[in-house]
């Protein structure tokens, strides 16, 4: 059976039920582990400047959120889209919904950090590869 139609939009109510579609979206998509715990989703999602949905009728099956200072820059992160919902543009939909939605917020500098073997799709959305910048991920306290 072929999947519904779906809407995207800008997400404003974190619900308990959203936040469980998106654990499964996360562990589908392999950001978190099976027995990872999702209880961080809330907190992330409501200190997020954006959070995009993919909605197939009331079920989450796509997303992605922004972070920003408001004023400058933005990044993208989290971006995933159920296996059985790929290849209809769904991920490029939230990407250009949070990219349209923070240059009205005059928001002019837009990064994100790709999982490898995204390069293609990022480009096909207009992405520029910055070479001569090094990804760094700093240690937390937890971890030095």
């Amino acid at each position: 059976m072929e999947p519904g139609p779906v809407k995207l939009r800008i997400v404003t109510d974190f619900t308990p039920k959203l936040a469980a579609e998106a654990a499964e979206l996360y562990r589908e998509t392999g950001f978190i582990g099976p027995e990872d715990p999702a209880d961080f989703i809330i907190p992330a999602w409501r200190g997020s400047t954006l959070v995009a949905g993919a909605f197939a009728g009331e079920s989450l099956i796509g997303m992605a959120r922004a972070i920003s200072d408001g004023v400058s820059d933005a990044y993208i992160q989290d971006v995933a889209v159920s296996c059985r919902y790929r290849r209809r543009g769904l991920g490029a939909g939230l990407v250009r919904l949070l990219t349209a939605r923070l240059s009205e917020r005059g928001i002019d500098w837009i990064g994100l950090v790709g999982v490898p073997g995204s390069e293609a799709f990022y480009a096909s959305l207009g992405g520029e590869a910055q070479p001569g910048h090094t990804l760094w991920r700093l240690p937390t306290h937890r971890e030095s």
